[in-house]
């Protein structure tokens, strides 16, 4: 979607005006605690989708959402007439699912938090199987077999790159 920057402005303002006329010129008591989160415009500034939450239960916002209907109307005059721009945008109140997405992913992070005090609490008290490292076995004479022995640091027959001890070769 193209971000336009008239668009963006007209949301803000209207935005603001929603808010101004809920709080102080729509006297509709069905109007519950309304809050309006965002507002968007049409890139031709005809249509304005306002998105609103409720405070309250499903019948507060049931009412509140007749209450908003009924004042569409008288909302949009005064977004027209504070706008001052020659069409105004049509007024759809949506009412946003903010509240109830955050609750579900606050239940979902709450219960990933107790599985995992749950799988911490059975890995302290867990043991090996086993021993604690199975790999590590004795030799014949004692060592452990990941052990440098005296034999082990001489390296195999000669110096460094095969070569015989004492004579250094030209060879790359």
């Amino acid at each position: 979607m193209v971000d336009h920057p008239r668009a963006r402005k007209m949301a803000e303002r209207i935005q603001q005006i929603v808010a101004q006329m809920l709080d102080t010129r729509v006297k509709d008591p069905r109007l519950g605690f309304v809050t309006v989160t965002d507002v968007r415009v049409t890139g031709d500034l005809q249509h304005a989708s306002v998105f609103y939450t409720v405070l309250g239960d499903a019948a507060a916002r049931a009412d509140s959402a007749a209450a908003l209907a009924s004042a569409t109307g008288l909302i949009r005059s005064e977004v027209g007439r504070q706008t001052g721009i020659r069409l105004t945008p049509t007024l759809e109140f949506i009412a946003d699912a903010v509240p109830e997405t955050a609750q579900h992913l606050e239940d979902a992070l709450r219960a990933a938090a107790v599985r995992d005090a749950e799988v911490a609490a059975l890995a302290a008290a867990a043991t090996y199987a086993g021993d604690a490292d199975p790999y590590k076995r004795a030799d014949d004479d004692g060592d452990e077999v990941g052990e440098v022995g005296e034999d082990a640091a001489a390296g195999p027959v000669g110096g460094a790159h095969g070569e015989p001890d004492g004579e250094p070769t030209d060879e790359v």
